[in-house]
Order: structure tokens, then sequence, then C-alpha cells
């Protein structure tokens, strides 16, 4: 199994529009690409210097394979679109994490 990770920091002054956009809009979108089996949204609790608001965005999926078809098959569209809601108020990025022991 594969966690494929997204930190955000977000700009307070698009805060709460990009938080509902995440929850009923992205975060589906990107769990009915079917390659994703779930997606859980971690508030970073740190303060950051930047300002704004930091999110974690953790999608699990099956393995690396599905990971690969996903940046060929839909990252792009789905990148575009929140790039062109929010275009210069995030700073993001992405780290795939192999799950190695659950407990």
């Amino acid at each position: 199994m594969y966690i494929y990770n997204v930190t955000i920091n977000i700009d307070d002054s698009v805060h709460d529009q990009w938080l509902d956009w995440m929850r009923k809009t992205h975060i589906p979108d990107m769990l009915g690409t079917g390659k994703f089996s779930e997606a859980k949204m971690c508030k970073v609790l740190v303060e950051e210097d930047m300002g704004g608001t930091t999110y974690s965005v953790q999608y699990r999926t099956k393995n690396k394979a599905t990971l690969e078809r996903y940046y060929v098959e839909d990252a792009p569209r789905l990148r575009q679109e929140g790039l062109k809601l929010f275009a210069d108020k995030f700073v993001a990025f992405r780290t795939e994490l192999e799950i190695i022991d659950e407990q």
C-alpha cells in the first residue's frame, strides 16, 4: 500500500472557500478516479512564518503502478482545477509514502 500525501499551505483570504471545495469537490473527485481507496485530511499544527494554514491530505492507493496511472491519467486535470480557482493563494508539495507496517 502507498500513501500519496499532498501538503498545502492555503492563504487566509481564501481558506474557507478552499476548505469547502476540498471537502465537497476535490477529494470526492480524487476518490472518483478509482485509484484511491480512502482520503484523510489533517490540519498541520504548526504556525507558519509565511502565514496561512497548512493541511496534509493523504490518499491511500494499492500500489506504485496505480499511483503512476493517476499521474498520467488524472493529475494534470485535477491540479489545473485547483490552480484555476486558487492560483497564487497556496503552496503545495507532494510526497509518496510506502506503508511498511500497520498495527
